[in-house]
């Protein structure tokens, strides 16, 4: 008996001692990017929100870190922009440059929007010749005819290479093997790519990117996909989930690449762009949260990749954990995530949000500029924009209400002729139940004119 005590005791012993070795002192120092002051209480938590601290007043921390070999910490100040960055143990004196936010044109009118539903519900501004649009929608053709038992949503732009026109889109099946119809109707989903030589008809090839493997952050479904062509090369963006498929779940942004329309795409090893990570769920199964964090701390959606001023450009729709309705309407917003390559790095823009309305990102360039159509969503739902700079942007007419779904314009190089040139033709998709979550989901054409 005496002898398992004192085995107990030094297993007790050497667990602790094994404890204390693992767990290594980080200190650092949290400076601003411009002026290279020292920032003080910047929240600093590990990703997995088990451990935090605050800088002092000349911006340094120290934490105790229990890992193997890398660590990832998120720093977290109002002020600035949310990062996330991964360190070694060997790291155990680090520094780090957080960016100051800066107000967009949209988030300074949505001060304005937000005291009172009179005026979140009454867009103000002044009409701009030529930005009108009037819509028309039409079925197609061929493997996109109109069929019950699929779900075919979500085009990219339509690219031309040659004489042939090129879509990439959501695809899988309405039912699940059992028989089941699925929750939502993008879950088990795969990017698809079709081609047509009129716009009209059009005919399947197959996947061009897949679901990843069990444990993949895109195991789930990838869905909701973008095409930038460019130098030769095409880079196909898409929205990923890895299973569980729970409300909770952290939609992210994944990136294939190929040197032909046709494939094969390759992906990259890691998404890039993911929700910023300063949310926090409420303990409990229900979905409440006790912290709702950027307007994209839930869920980054709809990318759109555009080379604009020499860099690449990636915008997206971002969801906020807690989500709630805002005078009737869902507070959903856009961001913009810009690198030098088209690969990444991308840096969230310390601008973000640049919109305060949207559902689907819509954008083409225009004068030196980016325009953009919110269909739903906001007080500034149901206009056509412009920015001279790919970040403030400013109403510059109205559409209809009953648009189209999901543009996916044809990419064309006549732009600059007119300020809707860029989106006068593409695919959009269409329900065909009685709900956007239930029933068959299919593509169709869309037209426009000017509306006079």
């Amino acid at each position: 008996m005496k002898k398992n005590i004192f085995t107990y005791l030094f297993i007790c012993v050497y667990l602790l001692s094994s404890a204390c070795i693992q767990a290594t002192n980080i200190k650092g120092t949290v400076k601003h990017a411009e002026t290279m002051n020292p920032v003080p209480n910047v929240l600093i938590t590990d990703v997995h929100k088990t451990i935090s601290t605050r800088t002092d007043i000349n911006g340094n921390f120290n934490l105790d870190i229990s890992a193997d070999n890398t660590f990832s910490l998120v720093f977290d100040n109002s002020l600035f922009i949310v990062q996330e960055k991964t360190f070694s143990l060997t790291d155990n004196s680090i520094e780090v440059l957080l960016i100051p936010r800066k107000t967009s044109a949209a988030t300074a009118r949505w001060r304005d929007y937000i005291e009172t539903p009179k005026a979140y519900n009454q867009t103000r501004f002044v009409k701009n010749e030529g930005w009108g649009l009037q819509f028309e929608q039409a079925k197609l053709k061929g493997d996109f005819a109109v069929d019950t038992t699929m779900i075919r949503r979500d085009p990219s732009a339509v690219i031309k290479v040659g004489k042939t026109y090129y879509t990439y889109y959501t695809r899988g099946t309405r039912y699940r093997p059992g028989g089941e119809e699925k929750f939502f109707p993008w879950d088990e989903c795969d990017v698809w790519y079709a081609t047509s030589k009129d716009g009209w008809k059009w005919k399947e090839h197959g996947p061009a990117v897949e679901r990843g493997v069990k444990g993949a952050f895109d195991d789930a479904s990838v869905f909701t996909p973008e095409i930038l062509a460019h130098n030769g090369m095409y880079y196909l963006v898409y929205q990923c989930v890895k299973n569980p498929y729970i409300h909770r779940v952290k939609n992210t942004v994944g990136m294939a690449v190929a040197s032909s329309p046709d494939g094969p795409f390759k992906k990259l090893a890691q998404p890039i762009l993911v929700p910023t990570n300063n949310g926090q769920w409420d303990k409990g199964d229900h979905d409440e949260v006790l912290k709702k964090g950027d307007f994209d701390s839930h869920k980054v959606h709809d990318p759109c990749l555009m080379f604009y001023n020499n860099k690449f450009y990636l915008y997206y729709k971002g969801e906020r954990m807690g989500e709630e309705k805002m005078h009737g309407q869902r507070e959903i917003k856009w961001g913009v995530a810009i690198s030098e390559s088209p690969t990444g790095p991308y840096i969230k823009s310390p601008c973000n949000p640049i919109t305060n309305s949207g559902h689907e990102v819509c954008v083409w360039p225009y004068k030196g500029g980016i325009a953009l159509i919110h269909t739903d969503d906001g007080p500034e739902r149901h206009t056509i924009q412009w920015s001279p700079d790919g970040i403030n942007f400013e109403i510059m007419g109205k559409i209809n209400p009953h648009t189209p779904k999901a543009f996916g314009i044809f990419r064309t190089d006549n732009h600059d002729e007119s300020p809707t040139e860029g989106i006068r033709w593409g695919l959009c998709h269409k329900y065909g139940g009685d709900h956007w979550r239930t029933g068959y989901n299919y593509i169709q054409r869309f037209d426009t004119k000017e509306k006079e």
